[in-house]
C-alpha cells in the first residue's frame, strides 16, 4: 500500500478528511506518519487518536533552516513516503527540502493562486471586494506557492461576509478536494513534468484541472 507523510502545524482539519479517506478507501493508501514544527498542533493529537505515529521536531534545536529541513526529511526518510503532504504547515521549506521530494510533494493553499500567495488570503479577498475566493492544490516548487496548480476550488463572498465565514466556506470545500488530488498521485493518474502538472497523460492548464 503505497505510503503519506503529512506536515501540519496547527489544528490539522485536512489531515483529518485525509485519515478519514483512508479509512473509507477512498485513498488508495495510508498515512505512514505525521510531524509538525509546532508541539501544540492538534494535528498531532488527531494523529495520535488515529494510531499514526506522530512526531514534534523543534525547529529551535536546529541553527538554520537549511540543517532543520535536512533533519526532518531523514526523519520522514525512514518511512519512506510515496507522497510527502503540507497540511497547514507554516514554514518556508529550503531548496534542499523541496528538491528531496520534488515531484512527490503536494500543498493546499486557501485562495485562487496565482492571487494571493503568503498569509491571511481571506482578509486579503475580503478587503478587496473579491465576490469570489477559493482554495488551491498545487505541486510545491521553490517559488512560494508558485507550483503548478492541480485542482482549484471557488466559493462566492458576500456582502456581508466576516473572514470566519468565508475561512469555513473555504475549509469545506478543502476538506474535499484534498484527499481526491492525493487519491490521484497514488493511482498514478497525476505527475509533475519539468514545471508543469500531467492528469491523465494530458498537461493540465494553468488554474488546473476542470478550470474554466
Amino acid at each position: 500500500m503505497k505510503k503519506i507523510v503529512v506536515l501540519v502545524s496547527g489544528n490539522g482539519s485536512n489531515l483529518q478528511s485525509i485519515i478519514d479517506a483512508c479509512q473509507q478507501n477512498r485513498i488508495n493508501g495510508r498515512i505512514a506518519a505525521v510531524f509538525s514544527n509546532n508541539a501544540d498542533a492538534y494535528g498531532l493529537q488527531r494523529a495520535e487518536q488515529a494510531d499514526i505515529p506522530a512526531y514534534f521536531i523543534n525547529p529551535k534545536a536546529y541553527g538554520d533552516r537549511t540543517s532543520y529541513d535536512i533533519a526532518l526529511f531523514k526523519a520522514i526518510d525512514q518511512y519512506d513516503p510515496d507522497l510527502v503532504v503540507l497540511a497547514g504547515y507554516m514554514r518556508i521549506l529550503s531548496p534542499e527540502f523541496v528538491q528531496h521530494y520534488y515531484g512527490r510533494l503536494l500543498n493546499i493553499h486557501p485562495s485562487l493562486l496565482p492571487k494571493y500567495p503568503g498569509l491571511h488570503t481571506h482578509r486579503k479577498a475580503i478587503e478587496n471586494g473579491d465576490k469570489e475566493h477559493g482554495t488551491s492544490i498545487h505541486f510545491v516548487t521553490e517559488e512560494l506557492d508558485g507550483g503548478p496548480i492541480i485542482l482549484q476550488a471557488k466559493v462566492p463572498i458576500f456582502a456581508r461576509d466576516k473572514e470566519e465565514d468565508v475561512i469555513e466556506r473555504v475549509q469545506t470545500q478543502e476538506h474535499s478536494i484534498y484527499p481526491l488530488v492525493i487519491g490521484w498521485f497514488l493511482d498514478q493518474r497525476l505527475a509533475m513534468e519539468g514545471n508543469t502538472a500531467i492528469m491523465d497523460g494530458k498537461v493540465l492548464p494553468p488554474q488546473g484541472y476542470a478550470s474554466e
